[in-house]
């Protein structure tokens, strides 16, 4: 695949990992450029089966994505509409794509993520961030509308009522730590310490099959809105959509004959274990 020619920010693959560096002056603003390469990006990740992990990182020492392009605002209908004449908006569309792709993703969270650039940081899978860096805000009801990249509906699902109408009717800053508390980041880390981490995590990630981390992902997000029963049935689809695709039968196969799951070395070591039957293949 050809991960050149993008304008917002570049884009280098290796080791099944691309990595998607922001690099838009002077803020890394949420604009139309930078929605056009994301959907162009989407388009190319949904095709490539040899990456199977993207991390969205910055250049910018104080900015990850900064907030949406405010001129693409400022010619907002002023007339309501009804619920069947509403469609979804630009920043959703490209946002639920991002969330929707075969690999997992990751933010790497450096600097501010405010308005629609942390709504783009929950499209992501993961998120982590570093101390005394980051900072994220939603301040679209102090501007008199609402967050409207997933920001509503994302928040909700990810940290809970309260805590989603905190977030969004304070329209305050909340730090790494307080973001970790909350529960709209897996993490917070020192500034010297999330590149290691991030890299690790996505190098381990990267040695598990495409299709199984697809199906994986894919289950899991199915299964948010469903019933338990319906969840259940949807577990069960993605591990044969897994199975159809993936070694997986002929790892377990080989452990049986060898009666690894016996072993009591082995019981204590399954996180390193997981990663030799990688070689089965």
């Amino acid at each position: 695949m050809n991960y050149d020619n993008f304008i917002t920010f570049n884009v280098e693959t290796e080791n099944a990992i691309a990595w998607v560096t922001f690099d838009y002056p002077p803020v890394n603003v949420q604009g139309l450029p930078m929605l056009a390469d994301l959907n162009s990006l989407a388009l190319l990740l949904e095709r490539d089966r040899e990456v199977k992990v993207v991390v969205f990182q910055s250049a910018h020492p104080e900015i990850w994505v900064c907030h949406y392009d405010t001129n693409l605002l400022k010619d907002m209908s002023m007339e309501a509409v009804s619920r069947e004449e509403a469609k979804l908006l630009d920043l959703q569309s490209v946002l639920e794509r991002i969330s929707k792709l075969p690999q997992a993703t990751i933010a790497k969270l450096e600097g501010f993520a405010r308005g629609g650039g942390h709504e783009f940081a929950l499209a992501c899978d993961m998120r982590f961030a570093a101390r005394g860096k980051f900072k994220f805000m939603q301040m679209e009801v102090g501007m008199g509308i609402l967050p409207c990249g997933g920001g509503a509906s994302r928040m909700a699902r990810q940290v809970g009522l309260g805590r989603a109408l905190e977030i969004i009717l304070s329209a305050r800053d909340f730090d790494a730590d307080e973001a970790e508390a909350y529960g709209t980041i897996n993490k917070a880390l020192e500034p010297d310490e999330i590149g290691p981490y991030v890299d690790e995590l996505a190098k381990r990630i990267a040695k598990f099959p495409a299709e199984s981390i697809n199906a994986c992902k894919q289950a899991v997000y199915e299964s948010i809105d469903k019933p338990i029963e319906e969840a259940l049935k949807a577990e069960a689809y993605w591990l044969y959509q897994a199975t159809n695709k993936t070694p997986a039968v002929k790892r377990f196969q080989i452990a049986d004959d060898k009666g690894l799951q016996y072993d009591l070395e082995n019981q204590r070591n399954w996180e390193q274990l997981v990663i030799n039957v990688q070689e089965i293949e």
